[in-house]
């Protein structure tokens, strides 16, 4: 449902390379201590929120001022190298706003009070999809997850796996599907607090361990008729995918291989091995390695920001490079933080260091949709097809 008029102007959200750096450094302050507690960071979302950043993408017919895909790789590139656990989880709340922006869906009443409530404080939300048996919903087929009309609106019902932000969120968009021949399917918009939503700690993981992206069970969770529109499985259309709004996730692991780098290049100019006599950072193997990652960084760079500009310019994308973009990034990122885990030996593996953390959350970018098999699938059989 369209908004008559705007509700309420976030005001000025500084984008500058220099306010960027600030909530890096912010960020960077608390991110240890919640990769090792696995608590929800609230610490580093209340500098998100505080930067005016967990309002980008509210669209200008609510007050807003959009997001462009070059910021947004210009913003998470800058959150996930400080804590890409609080990027990603800004990331949701973020995208959630700029889809509402180009194809408004909530009650007008429900959205209005999120948008006048995120001035004060943080207002996260997020599309809870996967499940724990079903997988996600990039791969196709139907969630298990049922909501069912009522005499007074919908039950909803089924659990739900890695549902990021859990802990903080204030709504869940729950994707959901009637039990119907040709069922309804779409997210249902569940407020946190309602009775039969329960968070179950699942997540206990590899990288991005304060995400929170647990489990969430709902029970018989009643909800408005407005709260679900949904639209007939045969009707729907296919996902595009990849585009404009995606492409900050990818960047949040771009961060993190510059954080990586940094590091790097920090520890190679301090480390003076008695038998060298001098920084290990004037001997040709480390410039080589820092070659490799420089090279690794410009590769991921030019592809993200490439594709961003042609999106903002409204050029046409090709359905291969838009496919393609989010695993050769990721690989690039991956490949740069790898090199200088590799090149450092022990301590890049010690707790003592960030690039053990670093290695660990790059890992993650493997498991956002698409995942480099799908889109090396999808891109090949498109290229297969050509005829000449």
């Amino acid at each position: 449902m369209t908004l008559t008029a705007p509700v309420a102007s976030p005001g000025v959200i500084e984008l500058s390379d220099a306010a960027l750096a600030r909530v890096t450094a912010a960020l960077a302050a608390t991110a240890e201590e919640y990769d090792r507690s696995g608590e929800f960071p609230w610490k580093g979302i209340r500098v998100v929120h505080d930067a005016g950043l967990l309002r980008l993408g509210i669209g200008e017919q609510f007050g807003g001022a959009g997001l462009s895909s070059v910021d947004s790789v210009r913003v998470f590139t800058a959150l996930g190298k400080g804590d890409p656990s609080v990027a990603l989880v800004t990331a949701m709340t973020v995208f959630q706003h700029a889809l509402q922006a180009a194809r408004p869906w909530w009650p007008e009443a429900v959205y209005r009070q999120l948008l006048a409530d995120s001035l004060d404080r943080p207002v996260l939300f997020n599309a809870i999809r996967a499940e724990p048996e079903w997988g996600a919903p990039a791969r196709g087929g139907l969630p298990a997850t049922t909501i069912t009309r009522t005499a007074t609106g919908w039950l909803l019902n089924g659990r739900k796996g890695y549902a990021t932000g859990s802990e903080g969120l204030d709504y869940h968009l729950v994707w959901a599907a009637t039990d119907e021949a040709d069922p309804l399917i779409a997210h249902a918009i569940v407020p946190a607090e309602l009775p039969g939503v329960e968070i179950v700690k699942t997540w206990d993981h590899h990288g991005l361990r304060a995400s929170s992206t647990h489990d969430v069970i709902y029970t018989n969770v009643e909800l408005p008729f407005e709260n679900f529109v949904g639209t007939r499985v045969s009707e729907q259309s296919q996902d595009a995918g990849f585009g404009a709004i995606g492409i900050g996730v990818v960047a949040i692991y771009l961060g993190v291989a510059h954080a990586a780098q940094d590091f790097f290049v920090k520890f190679a100019n301090e480390r003076i091995p008695t038998s060298l006599g001098r920084p290990i950072a004037t001997t040709e193997r480390i410039q080589t390695v820092a070659g490799e990652i420089e090279a690794q960084l410009t590769i991921a760079r030019e592809v993200a920001f490439g594709l961003a500009r042609r999106y903002d310019a409204g050029e046409p994308v090709t359905p291969e490079l838009g496919v393609l973009a989010k695993p050769l990034i990721a690989r690039s990122a991956i490949a740069a933080v790898q090199a200088a885990v590799a090149a450092i030996g022990n301590p890049g593996l010690s707790r003592n260091n960030p690039l053990e953390r670093h290695w660990r959350d790059v890992q993650c970018s493997r498991v956002h949709p698409p995942q480099e098999d799908a889109a090396l699938l999808a891109a090949g059989k498109r290229t297969l097809a050509r005829t000449h």
